[in-house]
């Protein structure tokens, strides 16, 4: 399942895991998501959607 906020769009951020013998070993940053039942502007029903925090504190979703 893809690691992307349906609001911002907000995904994955890639990088290394560096060891203190400085072996490097990609790895990932995922957004914090969580499953939101959340009002779409226009219309009158709710939808699941999956938001990230930042979205959810900045009142860009309103929770249904």
């Amino acid at each position: 399942m893809a690691q992307v906020c349906s609001v911002c769009g907000k995904g994955p951020q890639f990088g290394n895991n560096v060891s203190h013998a400085n072996n490097k070993k990609r790895r990932r940053w995922n957004p914090n998501l969580h499953p939101v039942k959340a009002k779409v502007e226009g219309q009158s029903n709710t939808k699941k959607m999956r938001v990230c925090s930042s979205c959810l504190r900045a009142g860009k979703v309103t929770k249904a």
